[in-house]
């Protein structure tokens, strides 16, 4: 007599993660290819160039909150002269090298200044009285976020590791559109619906793995490919230029071209002419000022919006000549050259749309975290299911 066991009851098809298609042409299987491998080998960069990225998104409000009681102060008459704000600084710490003012429209505000430490090459944002130039923070938790996003660019190994997470990001940018190429259905109807757009929180764990893979994946997919692509395009700064000419703008910066440096003349107080194009502007919160190239430029140039670690929202550009105080006409392809620049920026930091545009690449950022850990899982699973797979046995019974 012979005994064949009973089969196991089948889990419901829901509940299980669906099967590797067989039988596929080659573009099928060449997308499928592309998907996987090159995306397992650079799985841990992702990972981490991702979860870096993502840890930089607030930034601009954390550092807000890190300033504290420093933000603020008490309207006194006239605001002090940019050299007496610069000499306050030095004289607490002569280390410290200034590269960026922030001025603010609101009066009750104190001034931000951006500045490295000589010794421990340390991001440090100093906080002044506007009224009395007295020195009330110095913060520098900005520091933090400046090695994380190196970590995030160039995995603090110079040019090396810029080129790693280049060819890491150019590898998750392939992935988007293959991803894309496997997740959409051959047929819609109401099963491929449900199965592409939600994810089955009661099934088994390999199932639910699938589903946030495929689910989020395509969710998040129109922003990792706009965070992907617009790294790429920073990386190599010739892209940006090829923009910005696509749009009718050149490839210099604004301060290469207006205006010339003129040392023997004495050059305008920066704080009057911020005060002046906030004044002409009350609807911009801050007016921000590059000062670390003073001596290669003969204007100032404030750039007027919400000014963040990397980019300003709502750029407007106001240009005086340093030495005569008179507003600057921008050549229409700097100005061009700016807006394009700042935009990359603004879409690769989550700044295009407020705090939806932040919260949507914060998001947007843990779902790209999860995708190469999610998919590792997904090719572990088959590929351990594939190599445990065995003949079915019979017990035969005298």
């Amino acid at each position: 007599m012979t005994y064949i066991p009973k089969k196991a009851p089948k889990t419901s098809t829901s509940q299980q993660m669906p099967p590797k298609k067989i039988g596929k042409g080659w573009f099928s299987r060449l997308n499928a290819w592309l998907h996987l491998w090159p995306s397992i080998i650079s799985g841990i960069i992702v990972v981490f160039v991702c979860l870096t990225g993502t840890l930089i998104v607030y930034c601009d409000e954390i550092l807000e909150w890190s300033a504290g009681d420093a933000r603020y102060v008490e309207v006194q008459h006239q605001p002090v002269s940019s050299d007496r704000l610069i000499e306050s600084i030095q004289a607490t710490d002569p280390q410290l090298e200034l590269s960026e003012i922030v001025y603010f429209n609101d009066p009750h505000r104190s001034i931000r200044v951006r500045a490295f430490h000589g010794e421990t090459h340390q991001l440090t944002f100093v906080y002044v009285d506007p009224y009395t130039a007295e020195v009330l923070k110095m913060d520098t938790l900005p520091h933090f976020f400046y090695i994380t996003a190196h970590l995030h660019s160039a995995l603090l190994a110079g040019p090396f590791g810029s080129w790693v997470v280049l060819i890491a990001t150019v590898i998750f940018f392939v992935s988007c559109i293959t991803g894309l190429v496997l997740w959409w259905p051959k047929r819609w109807n109401k099963k491929t619906v449900q199965d592409s757009f939600t994810v089955r929180w009661k099934a088994r764990f390999k199932r639910i793995n699938y589903d946030l893979h495929n689910v989020y994946g395509f969710y998040s997919l129109l922003l990792c490919f706009i965070l992907s692509l617009t790294g790429i395009i920073i990386f190599f700064h010739s892209l940006g230029d090829i923009i910005s000419t696509a749009f009718g703008g050149g490839e210099e910066h604004l301060e290469e071209v207006v205006g010339q440096v003129e040392p023997d003349k004495v050059s305008v107080d920066i704080t009057r002419l911020a005060r002046r194009a906030l004044a002409e502007h009350p609807k911009q919160q801050n007016a921000a000022i590059w000062v670390y190239n003073f001596e290669h430029t003969g204007v100032y140039v404030f750039r007027l919006g919400v000014a963040g670690l990397k980019s300003t929202e709502n750029q407007q550009l106001m240009v005086f000549d340093r030495y005569t105080g008179m507003q600057q006409v921008v050549p229409k392809p700097q100005l061009v050259h700016e807006k394009v620049e700042n935009a990359i920026w603004q879409l690769h930091m989550g700044q295009w749309w407020g705090q939806i545009g932040k919260l949507s690449t914060f998001l947007a950022g843990i779902v790209a975290t999860s995708l190469p850990i999610t998919g590792f899982l997904i090719w572990w699973g088959r590929h351990k299911k594939k190599s445990k797979r065995k003949p079915k046995s019979t017990i035969s019974i005298s």
